[in-house]
This record gives structure tokens, sequence and C-alpha cells, in this order.
């Protein structure tokens, strides 16, 4: 019983580090290694059972310097273990037994053709064993801890594994069983939530047919750009070093950014012209400047009959004029058709020559009409873009339903901070953003990531039927244009494009993303 006190005291500090580790690979690790040390045990692995089968997790052995993961190593192979009483581990696992072993060699109520092999493969002796289930609060097991060759410490030679060693063993089994089963909760919390942040993120793209897969590009843009500045030493970026969670919370911003728009009216989100989806649009138009043509037409026809020349067709003089009307009225329709598009910037001259347009009228019957209505007129005079301030308010309110949304979410606290970054992408440096008009500082880093990457996968993206495809260039002065403009961070642009940041994200992006099934496409 030589040194239990002491190790029974080790054996809480154990159980104190393993209640604290979340990360269940680093959990695997200090169960078989804590084991390891408080049983003097020279090698030790541990298996779950999942899947009506125990499967391998992490072997240790010091002797042969051994220290694999699940998936490792070329030159051993450990593959699952059937649920057959006749292996050891299965047995101690269906069960729940802990079972002692002096020497595996000499042992015949299992079989040991494993450990055999084992030893074959690495030139190792396996004597004694020691199998220790691992059962959670409800009697439940989780899994199997091995250990292998308990050593002498005076001597250094190979021993069986005293009582004490088992009491103990069992004792850190216990405790390992329920760190492992927390570990594992919130592993699948996590995962759930992953998956949960990735069905609204497809959702809010799958809204608009315009949209494509923006939210998805922009969270692993966002993270390309995040991990690029934590690990360079150059200024102004040298302090910053993002933790794997703080990473985790810039991804999830990225992924969560626009699901405010889930209130944005899909009429707003993709109108392509300024006149889509208004009453009174652009293919109405079109047949009233046709209807106005055949007017007039039949005008000149009826003023040639009244003259009663008796010939079939019109006067030269009369021919003249209204071939010059007509002409009128197909120039006015093609700059009605112009004035609709989005890129088509409407200065202080266009404002004019759509108004003396719209002053135009035509009798129809009896009515006296104008060639435009006033709505018409207040769609077409938007200076830039497709969208009305009422709509462009409309449009800018997702950033703000994103905040609010997302505040309704019980983040974990490494997770506190979605909410902010996701609902920030559009503020600006020089304070004219929205939602909250911030300025400069009161902007933080990870929301200024963001915003450059959400304008970068606006400028880039080739579906948008308010804007044509533009070259790379083109995009690049955009940035640099929005960064001296104060609106989004100049050292992030600029890093990124010397960085060819962009470029490497796109050609990742493109061999992540599944090709097409042969035979698609346009043919």
């Amino acid at each position: 019983m030589e040194g239990t006190e002491p190790r029974a005291s080790r054996l809480i500090e154990i159980g104190i580090a393993l209640s604290a580790e979340t990360r269940l690979d680093e959990l695997f690790d200090k169960i078989v290694r804590y084991a390891r040390e408080l049983t003097r045990a020279d090698g030790g692995s541990l298996y779950l059972l999942e899947g009506g089968e125990l499967r391998f997790r992490i072997l240790q052995n010091e002797s042969l310097g051994l220290f694999l993961r699940e998936g490792e190593g070329k030159r051993i192979r450990l593959g699952p273990v059937p649920l057959v009483k006749t292996n050891v581990s299965a047995y101690a696992a269906l069960t729940g037994r802990t079972v002692v072993i002096d020497d595996v060699y000499t042992c015949r109520d299992f079989d040991f053709e494993g450990p055999r092999r084992y030893d074959a493969e690495t030139g190792y002796r396996s004597r004694s064993m020691l199998v220790v289930p691992l059962k959670d609060t409800r009697g439940e097991v989780l899994g199997v801890l091995q250990l292998i060759n308990a050593t002498d410490p005076a001597t250094g030679r190979v021993v069986g594994f005293r009582a004490d060693d088992v009491r103990l063993c069992e004792a850190l089994a216990s405790q390992a069983a329920v760190a492992l089963a927390n570990a594992r909760l919130l592993h699948e919390v996590q995962e759930m939530l992953a998956a949960l942040v990735r069905v609204l993120g497809v959702a809010i793209d799958a809204k608009s047919p315009y949209t494509g897969n923006h939210v998805q590009r922009v969270a692993r843009l966002n993270v390309v750009l995040a991990r690029a500045l934590s690990d360079t030493d150059e200024e102004p970026f040298r302090e910053v070093s993002f933790s794997e969670e703080e990473l985790e919370e810039i991804r999830i911003a990225g992924w969560l950014h626009d699901v405010g728009k889930v209130v944005t009216p899909v009429h707003v989100m993709d109108k392509a012209t300024k006149l889509e989806g208004v009453f009174d649009g652009i293919d109405r138009i079109r047949e009233r400047f046709r209807a106005v043509r055949y007017l007039l037409e039949a005008a000149a026809w009826r003023d040639e009959l009244a003259e009663s020349t008796g010939r079939a067709e019109l006067s030269p003089t009369r021919r003249r004029e209204l071939a010059e009307r007509l002409g009128e009225l197909e120039e006015d329709l093609r700059f009605v058709e112009r004035c609709n598009r989005p890129d088509e910037f409407m200065d202080d001259a266009a404002l004019e020559r759509l108004r003396r347009v719209a002053d135009k009228r035509y009798v129809e019957g009896e009515t006296e009409r104008p060639l435009l209505t006033p709505d018409e007129v207040r769609y077409l005079s938007i200076r830039r873009g497709s969208l009305t301030e009422e709509e462009m308010r409309v449009m800018r309110e997702h950033a703000a339903w994103t905040r609010r949304m997302l505040l309704q979410i019980p983040f974990s606290r490494a997770l506190k901070n979605v909410p902010k970054y996701a609902s920030q992408h559009h503020e600006k440096l020089n304070g004219t953003g929205y939602p909250e008009g911030l300025r400069g500082e009161q902007i933080p880093l990870q929301s200024r990531i963001l915003a450059v990457a959400d304008l970068y996968e606006a400028l880039s993206a080739k579906d948008r039927p308010y804007k044509k495809p533009m070259p790379r260039e083109r995009i690049f002065a955009i940035l640099r244009s929005a960064a001296e403009a104060g609106e989004i961070d100049r050292h992030i642009v600029e890093f990124a494009l010397r960085h060819r940041l962009f470029d490497r994200f796109e050609e990742e992006y493109r061999a992540a993303s599944p090709a097409p099934p042969k035979g698609s496409g346009s043919a």
C-alpha cells in the first residue's frame, strides 16, 4: 500500500483537471496519461463504445515511444473491437467489470491474439494488464481503459497491477466517464449549434435566387482574413492573436450576418431594376409607348383622309412629320429604359430630361394622359441603384434585425460577441454606416474584417440582377476607394491584396465546392 495516500491526493487533482477539459482529443490523452501515472503502467489505450463495437481512440506506450490517436500511425493499425466476451476489452464493456491479468501469455480466459500481434509488430512484450470499464452516473458503459505492464518504481521491472492500483484506476475511470459524458454533451451541443447556424445561413441564401452562396462565402472568407491577420507579424496587426474560440466566434458571425434578411421582402432584396415590383413597371411603359405609336399613326391617316386626296399613302410632309414624332417617341423609350437600369447614374441633366418626357401627353379616346405617371417618375429618378430611399431603409433594417434576433439566442461565453460582430458588418469607420452609425475605434476589428469580407463578396458575385459582373481589377479598385473614403479598414484591405488573400480564398473555395454533375449546364 506504499504511496497510496499521495496518489489519492493526486487523484483529486486529476479529477479536477479532467472535469475542466472540454476538448475530446485532449480528454482522451489525459485519461490514459493520468491512469498510467497513477498505476505506473508503461502503456495504455482507450476505446469508446460506439455503434455496437469498441472503437480505438488513443494509444500510449512509453518504452516504444508511441503516442497515437485515432487515424494516426502506419505501422500500428488498431481497428474496432467486436463485442464478444472472448476479447478482454469487450468483456469489460459487456459486463461492466474490471479485469486484472498478471501475464496475458499464460492467461486462458480470453483470446489475446491482438496483444500478441501487437508484440510481433513492435518487438514489445505484453505482460500484466488492467482493463477498466468507464461507466457514467447511470451505470452505462461509455468505453474501456486498458493499461499494460505495471512497473516497479524501484527496479523498473514489469510487475502485476496491485489491488490499490485497481482501486485508484477504477476511481479515475469513474471521474473520467463523467468528464467524458460532459465533454460529449458539450460537443454535441456545439455540433447542433454549428448545424443550426449553417441551416440559417443556407436558408437566407435560398430566400433569393440571386444571392447564391453569399452567406457561405462570407463565412469562409471571414475566417481566412481573420486567421491571416492573427498569424502575421506585420504592423498594425503584430499584436493581433485570435484563439481558436475567437476564430469560431468570427466564423459563426459570418454565417449569421444576414439572418435579419428573413424579414426583408424578397422584391426589395432582388430588385433588379428601378421599376421591378412597381405596379406600373417597364413592360407597362413599353405597351403604353406602342399604343401611343399606333395612335400617332392613326391620327396621321385620319388627317390625310380628312383632306379627301384619295391617295393610298401619306403625303411626304405628313410622312416626315410622323417619322419625326415616332423617332422622338422611340428615343424617349430608349432613354426611359436606360433610366430603369440600376447601373445608370441619374445626374441633373438626366433628371431634367426625364421630367420633360413625363410632361408629354397623348390622347386616348377623349382623355389626355401623361406619357409617364408620377409614381413611374419617382422610381426612375433614383440616382443610383434600384432602390428608393424607403426601400433602402427597409433593406438596411436587416442589420438591426440581425442584432435583435441574435440577442434572443443564449450564446455561450465563448460566443457572446456573435450578435455584435454579425450586426456591425455595415458600420463604416467614418460614421456613415448602419444600424448604429458607429465610428472608428467603436467598431471592433472582428466587425471590420466581416465588413471587408461582405463587401468583397458583394462586388465579386456574378449573379446579382442589379449589377454586371466586374473584372478583378475593378473589384480591387472599389475596395481601395472604399478604404480611402473611410468606409472600410484600409489596413485590412491592403494586407489582403498584398498577400493575395482574395485570390487564395477563391482558389480554396473552388477546390472545396462540389463539381457539377455530368451533363449539367446550358445546352
